[in-house]
């Protein structure tokens, strides 16, 4: 799977457009707008920047992201998770997808709680110091991008790490030997 040259930030969560879109006046930052576009459309536009940092919206996890919190609440449509993961493995495989560097997620404390595990417990789980909540403005956002720290990348069996996500429970994500997995 391929790596970009610039760091990869996506910004998650309410107002994450707004917060991205205010974020195009700084000078080391490329800040892209999903809009209309796929997010592998937002990809090819990332892959060709020079700047330090590209900033962005369009979560490269977010249909299986909506899949598990929709699972796990009981509101989702049998095999959607296993179909998303699916759907994402085959775009990062063919390289129209690319994982990015960090999460920056705002307001974690205003989510539901699933979507709250899904961020904090099973994403920073499986890469604890690249998820990393936010407040939900384009000042916070900018002051976290010069703290950001290398850490741990995302699991090297990346495969078996997502099509495990159905067997990941919320409330134990994320947690060390804790049993995040139903038995």
């Amino acid at each position: 799977m391929r790596r970009l040259s610039s760091t990869v930030v996506v910004v998650a969560g309410g107002g994450a457009a707004d917060v991205v879109a205010g974020l195009d006046r700084l000078h080391n930052v490329r800040a892209i707008l999903r809009g209309e576009r796929r997010p592998a459309e937002v990809m090819e536009i990332a892959g060709r920047s020079a700047a330090t940092y590209v900033v962005h919206d369009a979560d490269p996890l977010a249909d299986v992201a909506a899949a598990w919190t929709e699972f796990f609440d009981g509101t989702g449509v049998v095999g959607a998770l296993e179909v998303a993961v699916e759907a994402a493995l085959s775009e990062l495989r063919a390289d129209r997808l690319v994982l990015p560097d960090y999460y920056l997620v705002l307001d974690a404390d205003g989510m539901t709680e699933t979507w709250r595990h899904w961020w904090l417990g099973v994403l920073g789980g499986a890469a604890p110091v690249r998820v990393v909540p936010v407040h939900a403005s384009a000042a916070a956002v900018a002051e976290e991008l010069g703290r950001l720290t290398a850490g741990r990348w995302w699991p090297a069996d990346l495969e078996g790490w997502l099509r495990g996500l159905p067997r990941v429970v919320p409330d134990q994500a994320g947690l060390p030997s804790s049993g995040a997995v139903v038995a």
